[in-house]
């Protein structure tokens, strides 16, 4: 089959490998060069390194442009498969392959519909995260869908959940594709009475507080990424925290307990236990290094 390949970040890498590896992937379109990392240089995106590491052809746009969309027409593709590209595609792109635009999207649709399904399942404390291989339609994630798998969320870290979904993504994929080429997909019309929507994730809301839950800061650790990372103000300095735990501590919320190298937060119902932080200037470390440090009022807030 004659693929055209839409993705940018980590998460699409494994669909890209799957699709090339059975499949004449005759195109991958992808987000430009950025800077990424700390080295604040100008980057290839992950899809774009693993495109010119496959010898797929690549194209790098900012947005899907009339005249992108006449190039990939001209390829003469079977499918157009999506994940994670980080633009709108317009209409006009649908009817370009006659097997249509498939997208795997990182959610249990309708749940989770928009840009941080992921993290959004965390923070909400759902048991199982998922994707699912839908149509891309008109509305945002709104198309019916063919196929989904799904993993436990457990106390797995978002940047684990998130590679795992990426290759249960690459196996769904590659497995709706055989089924659009034969004729056999079934496809699942969203129930609009259970769609809820995902937002992109703010610095601001990861920002763990005594007045929630202890339960409701460690899932923003859970779900914490370098983009919006989970911080606290601890004795009166700034600190990631990279992972904790609910304990049971006696602790007064906004207040901290440091004893026999560990640290408990005091939430507003129990204490957070934190296990690896990484305090603003230094490296990462294991909070019981990190506590050796503590000085001045013990207490903490919001960063």
């Amino acid at each position: 089959m004659r693929v055209v390949f839409m993705g940018t970040p980590d998460f699409a890498v494994p669909s890209l490998r799957a699709l090339a590896a059975g499949h004449q992937v005759v195109l991958c379109v992808t987000r430009p060069d950025a800077v990424r990392g700390r080295g604040k240089r100008l980057e290839p995106s992950p899809v774009k390194a693993a495109a010119l590491e496959l010898g797929v052809p690549v194209e790098e746009a900012k947005r899907v442009s009339p005249e992108l969309i006449q190039q990939i027409a001209d390829l003469a593709p079977d499918v157009i498969a999506v994940a994670a590209y980080g633009a709108i595609l317009p209409d006009a792109l649908f009817p370009v392959a006659p097997l249509g635009c498939v997208n795997v999207h990182g959610s249990l649709l309708p749940r989770w519909r928009g840009a941080a399904p992921i993290q959004r399942a965390i923070l909400a404390g759902d048991e199982r995260v998922g994707i699912s291989i839908m149509r891309i339609a008109h509305d945002l994630d709104a198309g019916a869908y063919c196929r989904q798998a799904s993993t436990p969320v457990g106390e797995k870290p978002c940047g684990q959940i998130m590679q795992e979904l990426a290759e249960l993504g690459a196996r769904e994929l590659v497995a709706a594709l055989d089924e659009l080429a034969a004729g056999t997909a079934v496809w699942t019309e969203q129930d609009q009475a259970l769609v809820t929507f995902s937002p992109k994730i703010s610095k601001d809301e990861m920002k763990l507080d005594p007045a929630d839950s202890a339960r409701a800061n460690r899932l923003r650790v859970q779900a914490s990424m370098d983009a919006a990372p989970a911080r606290a103000s601890v004795c009166g300095k700034g600190v990631r925290v990279m992972d904790a735990r609910v304990a049971e501590a006696d602790v007064a919320p906004g207040c901290v307990l440091a004893s026999h190298g560990r640290v408990w937060l005091g939430c507003a119902d129990g204490a957070l236990e934190l296990l690896e932080v990484k305090p603003d200037g230094k490296r990462q470390m294991p909070a019981a290094a990190w506590s050796a440090g503590l000085r001045g009022s013990l207490a903490w807030e919001r960063a």
